[in-house]
């Protein structure tokens, strides 16, 4: 099936519309001369000129086009596409998020009319940078999964920034996210990141997930004094340091189990696939006293035969090591 604009989805609704009119079975003609079926009825198509809402899923579109008539869309979805090009968005002015998850982009550009947009989800696609944002002031949330970006870069300008999203991409440097003042989530996991840095002006963050990545140590954590969910798993770490001014007891982080259900949601330092081995590590946590679960699976800690007896007598408030919970 070749790809389509959106233009000729829509004529091809009113053709459907007019085949069934001409060809209607003996049934529906029927309810029609009998007033059971109203004339003036609006077609899908109508509605969905109409709605606020406008979901173009999987409908095989290959271009943008054809756009004038959603005027009063306030969200448009055309995820999983064939959308190669951002293009003919000028008319949308009123838009408030705009979701291309999974098309062919390679680049972002001609969203300068989107002046009003809230949220951008560009994930899965060919990205190799981020650029083309600066009239995207109005933006809160900022999806980028899983591209070919290599720097962070062009989104100091969006003061009212609350989440964003650059897991899976090429990233090696936490950089330029200085006048981020109001994020409040930054997701960078799966990237090429050697080193925590460049976080000091981050007050509001919350959560911070860096989780397989190239870490061997923590560290430039401590302004992040608001700082509840805390993901470093699949990385180097050697030794449990730099939380000092980090308070556990507002520290919260979700483990999740092999099955992926939650398994806790209680104050739990994440630590599983590092290199911590000493013993002594462990003091960072003593002044944490309402500790409740602690993971260190896959850390050569837990080859030792007094593995669980070591963590309750260090962690006394501990209540759950790893996937266990301790009996009394």
């Amino acid at each position: 099936m070749a790809s389509l604009s959106v233009g000729e989805l829509q004529e091809m609704e009113v053709d459907r519309r007019g085949e069934s009119e001409e060809s209607g079975d003996d049934e529906t003609r029927r309810k029609s001369i009998n007033g059971d079926v109203d004339p003036n009825q609006p077609s899908t198509t109508s509605k969905l000129l109409s709605s606020p809402d406008v979901d173009l899923v999987h409908c095989r579109i290959g271009k943008i086009e054809g756009l004038e008539v959603l005027q009063k869309a306030k969200t448009l979805s055309l995820r999983q596409n064939l959308i190669k090009k951002i293009e003919n968005l000028d008319s949308l002015s009123s838009l408030r998020e705009l979701d291309l998850y999974d098309n062919q982009i390679r680049k972002l550009e001609n969203l300068h009319s989107l002046t009003e947009l809230e949220q951008l989800d560009v994930s899965f696609n060919i990205l190799r940078k981020v650029e083309g944002l600066e009239q995207l002031t109005q933006l809160k949330k900022l999806f980028l999964l899983h591209n070919k970006i290599s720097g962070i870069s062009n989104v100091d300008h969006i003061s009212g920034l609350e989440m964003l999203e650059l897991g899976s991409n090429r990233i090696r440097v936490i950089e330029n996210l200085d006048a981020l003042s109001t994020l409040q989530s930054l997701f960078l996991g799966t990237n090429k990141i050697t080193k925590l840095q460049n976080l000091e002006g981050l007050h509001n963050l919350t959560v911070l997930s860096i989780q397989s990545n190239r870490i061997t140590k923590i560290e430039g954590l401590q302004n992040l004094v608001n700082l509840r969910e805390l993901y470093l798993s699949h990385n180097g770490i050697e030794v449990i340091e730099g939380l000092e001014n980090n308070h556990f007891s507002m520290l919260y982080i979700f483990a999740i189990d092999k099955t992926n259900s939650v398994c806790c949601l209680s104050i739990s330092p994440q630590m599983n696939d590092n290199q911590i081995d000493n013993w002594s590590d462990l003091d960072e946590l003593k002044n944490a006293k309402s500790l409740e679960t602690v993971y260190l699976e896959r850390n050569p800690l837990q080859k030792d035969p007094q593995y669980r007896r070591k963590i309750m007598l260090a962690l006394p408030s501990v209540r759950q090591i790893d996937a266990t919970f301790i009996r009394f």
